[in-house]
């Protein structure tokens, strides 16, 4: 369980699955796959076919409905998706450089570590536009932390420190939940609104010239974004699972700013 997201860039397996269809082709390969290991490390060597688990289903009434799933069904239908594989080659919304790339998860719970790593990247007044639009950003839009707050009660399950993280910056206090609400509580993330996100938490440099920064909402091409404003993430060695999927996040902010298209979320 996590944060599926999407770089919604047209393409032919999106347009011959849907996106819902294709993600849950996705998840459900990966579920697959987590299942059979879990058989495996008990020593289980049943065929997919004779493997199943339990899914709890909400209906629309408010009751429950318990279904067995079979693991080779899943398996079978996610195996539709390998003619369409080579699309994603030379996709220029191939982020992560695997089939279908533009996609995306970061796992419950988000670590603490993780958390203060996303507090850490947040601008202080050594960046002082950048600091004056986060500011703005949180006032303006309402970004309370109230939402993020109601996710933390269920503790252990969407992130991993059961009191929200803060951080003072020159006596303006952000926590955590702010952070939270501010990348996955706000709906598709627009282009504009990436950009935004990106200047806030390290992505691109928070210190764009002003000119840079009024042509960040419609930047003149591909290459003038490469040029001018490049993505700063890269990996490291003390980054843990957490961290390092909030990093490839950033990048496909990063790369569906540069095609002009929204990142849409599943939390």
């Amino acid at each position: 369980m996590g944060i599926d997201y999407i770089i919604h860039y047209d393409c032919v397996p999106k347009r011959a699955f849907t996106v819902e269809g294709l993600m849950g082709r996705l998840k459900g390969r990966d579920r697959a796959r987590a299942v059979i290991q879990l058989y495996r490390d008990h020593g289980d060597q049943r065929p997919p076919s004779k493997m199943g688990f339990e899914m709890v289903r909400r209906l629309p009434d408010g009751t429950e409905e318990t279904e067995i799933i079979i693991v080779q069904d899943l398996l079978d239908v996610a195996a539709e998706l390998e003619p369409y594989e080579t699309y994603c080659v030379d996709c220029p919304a191939n982020h992560a450089a695997m089939a279908f790339g533009c996609i995306g998860t970061i796992n419950y719970p988000i670590s603490a570590q993780a958390e203060r790593w996303l507090l850490d990247q947040l601008p202080g007044n050594d960046h002082p536009l950048a600091f004056m639009l986060l500011q703005k950003a949180i006032y303006d839009i309402g970004y309370s932390g109230e939402a993020g707050s109601r996710l933390r009660t269920q503790e252990g399950v969407f992130l991993e420190s059961v009191v929200p993280l803060e951080r003072d910056l020159d006596g303006v206090r952000f926590s955590g939940d702010q952070v939270f609400e501010m990348l996955f509580l706000s709906g598709p993330i627009q282009p504009a609104h990436g950009s935004m996100l990106l200047q806030f938490f390290g992505g691109i440099s928070p210190d764009l010239e002003a000119d840079e920064i009024m042509q960040l909402a419609a930047p003149p091409s591909w290459e003038w974004i490469i040029q001018h404003i490049p993505f700063r993430h890269s990996y490291s060695s003390s980054d843990d699972v957490s961290t390092a999927e909030l990093k490839a996040f950033f990048h496909a902010l990063y790369v569906a700013y540069k095609l002009g298209e929204p990142v849409l979320l599943d939390i």
